[in-house]
């Protein structure tokens, strides 16, 4: 193999090249540019709100009401600082005028004090005013004053807006529908007619805790994610993103198709500590698309096999992403419950990718990188085998019942440590002198036992030992800092979101809507009974087609309103709305929740909207609709995978009757068969170039190997047969690849 020239096309981009394709495709990764001055308070704003949140979460966490506050509060500021009003060409310049203080305008100077107020009022209030005339938050419950009808109108309002302006429209306006349901529910038709709420009633329960904007989504995302997004910032700023590119590329580069196979792997990898489709996207795309570019991969391709495998980072154990936390509230199961049953939903997402990624190769007739381009395992490992360390500590933490922001803030500290402690300079040592010193209060204290306490201090010794070169102050305030940016877009989202559970709550609008669905999935089924009957017996009856039209009317759902709805935002809505529909039809609740999230993920790389791809697009120098239709078909394969979930929850380690080994593999291993025949399908390759017909033929047969049982095995062997044995006879004639 001879590499082509280092062209535009397949140059590597710079990191300034890199940040500007983040910024263009994650709203919430552009921000606008302030004076010095007032930049200097925002950067003093921005790592108060990380360190506050660094150290509650190894202390103690303040009461929710004020917890949750002070997290707005961070929000108002730097959102309403950094995200203009309307994102104009020239709305991120520089702008010193008049009306603004520091670049920024004094229309949301005024919002950002407002929102502040409103989001400290409920703690101020909670024990009365007497001299404002406020009583204790026990007689105001359901029954709101002046003060917390204009405090919480403002809060609603500034809540919708900080969303608008991190997230875009589509999120705001899905919730303005749920607000106008409910404040005019007696003027909807037929089942969702409802009495209506008062608007009293309905500032009260979205403005206090227990549901509403002050509810499970605010409270997880500022006592978990924000944390865990502030571990994958600092984790890859410190080598960890740079090792496991270097292990992917180790692993999988030296064969057929090689840098895409690294793309596959290295984003799996990357997904463990990164919840972002986008961030991934970019940070592992800057260094896959151009190499397999050079290989001779078309861009629209490299591109999508970028974002379909980045698009699996929230779904990949154990730092999941935002949603999965939120799961683990919902169902009110330990965070480890949701990571165990992840595994096989993120593998099915890979083995999709990869399956697509190396028939392709082998179809274009690509060859992997050459022994000199690969890295030496010894070196990488020798350079960076301390940056392993924090994610080891993290994942031990977490796996031994501690609370996951404990897990979050030792392995934080630990990768400060790996970053800026060094044993060649004493003076640094400072920063692993004070964890050593918190893990020994914490054992007198009787939080941790003998081992975690010796684990963590071997943990924090080890790491200053980090061949790398240190991490200074200035370096890793920049890094919170970027943390705190990152988690912006996620903190209004949960709050806004927020709004839709309340709605839901005081209406019921999700069992209504779950009515509808199953019965217009039983009328249907009935309808396409006669299809599948034939004399005394039936193929399927009218219970299974009930539950299987349900559950694609509801991945059609997850799958179009994922069009510019975050994927967080968008599981919460759909699973408060979808799990009545599901639970109806007797799915376990772990199972309906996987299934949201899983759809809720594919449609990061369904156009139009697919970002991912967009960004990718970018960096390959390819057509963005394009590109992102490449993501979507590399997605296909493993599209119908949820459904196996469903009708077979021992996939996710789940099951009535307990975990049954044999089951689970003979039901993962038709599940993958299914995935590499769907694949094969879209590609037009298995063994060699396959016929329109025998596409159609792995494609069906695909589909009936998802189904989880014997018998469909058998029809699914016998629809391939013919497929299968044309490859079969067509690769006896050509000569041997590589």
């Amino acid at each position: 193999m001879t590499d082509r020239p280092q062209t535009d096309d397949t140059r590597e981009l710079t990191e300034e090249e890199l940040a500007e394709i983040e910024k263009k495709y994650d709203e919430g990764a552009a921000t606008r540019t302030v004076a010095p001055g007032f930049g200097k308070f925002l950067r003093y704003v921005a790592l108060t709100f990380a360190v506050y949140h660094y150290l509650t979460a190894g202390f103690a966490l303040p009461t929710d009401y004020w917890h949750m506050g002070w997290h707005l509060s961070g929000l108002f500021i730097l959102t309403y600082a950094l995200y203009p009003i309307v994102k104009t060409k020239g709305a991120f310049d520089l702008n010193t005028g008049r009306m603004r203080l520091g670049g920024v305008p004094y229309f949301d100077v005024l919002l950002m004090v407002l929102g502040v107020a409103a989001s400290l009022y409920l703690g101020l209030a909670w024990r009365g005013i007497s001299w404002l005339g406020i009583n204790e938050m026990t007689f105001r419950m359901g029954n709101p004053n002046g003060f917390d009808l204009v405090f919480g109108g403002i809060l609603i309002i500034l809540v919708l807006d900080i969303a608008r302006r991190t997230l875009g429209w589509v999120l705001p306006l899905i919730i303005c529908v749920f607000i106008s349901y409910a404040l005019f529910g007696p003027y909807f038709p037929g089942l969702l007619q409802h009495p209506g709420v008062k608007f009293n009633t309905f500032v009260s329960s979205m403005y206090f805790p227990a549901e509403g904007i002050f509810g499970v989504t605010l409270w997880v995302v500022s006592t978990i994610v924000f944390h865990f997004v502030l571990f994958g910032v600092i984790a890859q700023r410190t080598g960890l993103g740079q090792l496991f590119i270097d292990n992917a590329t180790i692993l999988a580069g030296r064969y057929t198709g090689g840098p895409a196979k690294v793309s596959v792997v290295s984003s799996a990898f990357f997904g463990t500590i990164s919840g972002s489709s986008v961030a991934n996207t970019v940070s592992t795309g800057a260094l896959t698309i151009p190499n397999m570019k050079r290989l001779g991969y078309p861009g629209h391709f490299a591109g999508g096999v970028e974002a379909a495998a980045s698009a699996g980072g929230q779904i990949t154990p154990p730092i999941m992403g935002a949603a999965a936390f939120i799961m683990a509230e919902f169902l009110e199961v330990p965070y480890t419950t949701i990571v165990i049953a992840a595994i096989f939903p993120a593998l099915m997402h890979y083995v999709g990718v990869f399956a697509v990624v190396h028939l392709m190769a082998r179809k274009l007739g690509l060859q992997g990188l050459s022994k000199d381009a690969l890295p030496q395992l010894a070196a990488v490992w020798r350079d960076g085998w301390a940056n392993i360390v924090p994610l080891i500590g993290l994942l031990v933490v977490l796996f031994s019942g501690y609370t996951p922001y404990m897990s979050a803030f030792c392995g934080i500290s630990l990768a400060l440590i790996a970053g800026m402690s060094r044993v060649k300079e004493p003076v640094t040592l400072v920063y692993a002198a004070a964890f050593i010193a918190f893990v020994v209060w914490k054992f007198t204290d009787g939080a941790f036992d003998l081992s975690m306490s010796a684990i963590l201090i071997v943990g924090a010794v080890l790491a200053t030992f980090n061949p790398q070169e240190r991490t200074n102050i200035p370096e890793m305030a920049d890094t919170f800092e970027t943390g705190v940016k990152y988690a912006l877009a996620v903190g209004a989202a949960s709050a806004a979101v927020g709004i839709v559970i309340g709605v839901i709550n005081t209406t019921g609008v999700g069992f209504r809507i779950g009515f509808m669905v199953t019965q217009a999935a039983s009328n249907l089924g009935s309808d396409l009974a006669w299809m599948f009957t034939f004399g005394t017996w039936t193929l399927f009856t009218v219970e299974d087609l009930t539950l299987f039209i349900s559950l694609v009317f509801i991945a059609l759902a997850c799958i179009l309103m994922g069009a510019g709805v975050p994927t967080t935002a968008l599981y919460i809505m759909l699973v408060s709305v979808a799990q009545p529909a599901l639970a109806q039809l007797g799915i376990p609740p772990i199972a309906s929740h996987m299934f949201v999230l899983y759809y809720g993920v594919v449609a990061e790389i369904t156009p139009p909207v697919c970002t991912s791809a967009y960004a990718a697009a970018a960096i390959a120098n390819s057509n963005p609709f394009r590109t992102g239709i490449s993501a979507f078909t590399l997605g296909l394969g493993k599209v119908l995978a949820p459904m196996a979930f469903v009708y077979a929850p021992v996939l996710l380690f789940v099951s009535s009757t307990g975990f049954d080994l044999l089951e689970f593999s003979y039901t993962a291993a038709s599940c993958i068969a299914g995935v590499i025949a769907l694949s094969a399908a879209v590609v037009g390759y298995l063994l060699a170039p396959m016929g329109a017909i025998y596409r159609i033929l792995c494609a069906v047969a695909g589909l009936v190997f998802i189904a989880p049982s014997f018998q469909a095995d058998l029809v699914a062997l016998a629809i391939a047969s013919p497929a299968i044995l044309s490859q079969l006879l067509a690769r006896s004639r050509q000569p041997a690849q590589a």
